[in-house]
């Protein structure tokens, strides 16, 4: 499908936002990107290194005309701005995001959207510990999966637009369905990020660790550095999902801390062999 939006709107001009932006322009498939955002410092950064053409405080100005609309907003923003846009967007305007999570974005559109509907839940699984539009690169979502919405009552054609997007920039599209999403998300995404933060707050509990630290807590806390604020709306609105996977490791912790007291040779062999096990499945094609 051959893409060629005349106006779109950015809102939020972050590093998936300007990647985004990036990633259209150089492809050639918009004419005019303007992106629309709370500070104007990331507006002036996002204009700098050419992400959108245009930028404004103003999502009114921003949205009014525009034939494609991305949200790029932390997920706890996304049905907010879907109330804002829903009365300025022309009856053809397509709108999709980038949320890590889906189940409560997409119900919330389902039931304030007009039927059938053109806002496509989307999530690029392409993220860096970086952030801001200084680190956007037109080729961020070159070999990244994309998960896109697969609902009932989702107009088809704005749905094939979402996924031509997509693929489009470099993506691989899969379809996904909204609450499977956020199940699956909350072990392979969201719960690492936890689990990250917590390893490194517990290393420094322990005093200077600076010259004690291997490969293996560089790797494990990496993406602790992430936005604080993203990852607090991620958690907050894939609750559930998150809440019954922490139970579920912190179940195993318990089980693996029985039998470290108990010296538990043969146990501890089991922990680590299936782990290894696991992450074979998990990782390897």
């Amino acid at each position: 499908m051959s893409l060629n939006f005349d106006r779109v709107a950015i809102i939020g001009v972050g590093l998936l936002g300007s990647s985004l932006g990036l990633a259209m322009k150089a492809r050639g498939l918009a004419r005019h990107v303007v992106g629309v955002g709370h500070r104007q410092s990331s507006l002036d950064t996002a204009l700098q290194v050419g992400a959108v053409d245009e930028a404004t405080l103003s999502l009114s100005d921003a949205v009014t005309g525009a034939d494609l609309i991305i949200i790029a907003t932390p997920a706890g923003l996304v049905a907010p701005k879907l109330d804002q846009i829903r009365r300025l967007c022309a009856p053809d305007t397509i709108v999709t995001d980038v949320a890590s999570t889906k189940r409560t974005i997409c119900a919330h559109a389902h039931a304030t959207w007009t039927a059938p509907r053109r806002f496509i839940g989307s999530h690029p699984m392409a993220g860096s510990d970086k952030y801001g539009p200084e680190h956007g690169h037109p080729d961020f979502y070159e070999g990244a999966v994309c998960l896109v919405e697969d609902s009932e009552g989702l107009e088809h054609r704005a749905r094939e637009i979402v996924c031509a997007l997509w693929a489009a920039v470099g993506a691989r599209v899969l379809d996904v369905d909204p609450a499977q999403h956020d199940t699956m998300l909350a072990r392979t995404s969201h719960i690492p990020h936890v689990v990250s933060a917590a390893l490194a707050s517990l290393a420094v509990r322990g005093g200077d660790v600076r010259f004690m630290i291997g490969n293996a807590f560089r790797d494990m806390t990496r993406i602790a550095a992430s936005r604080p604020e993203l990852w607090r709306d991620i958690c907050l609105t894939n609750r559930e999902a998150v809440l019954e996977g922490l139970r579920e490791f912190q179940r195993d912790l318990e089980e693996l801390t029985r039998e470290l007291e108990a010296g538990n040779a043969p146990a501890l062999d089991d922990f680590f062999r299936q782990g290894a096990e696991a992450r074979r499945k998990a990782v390897e094609s």
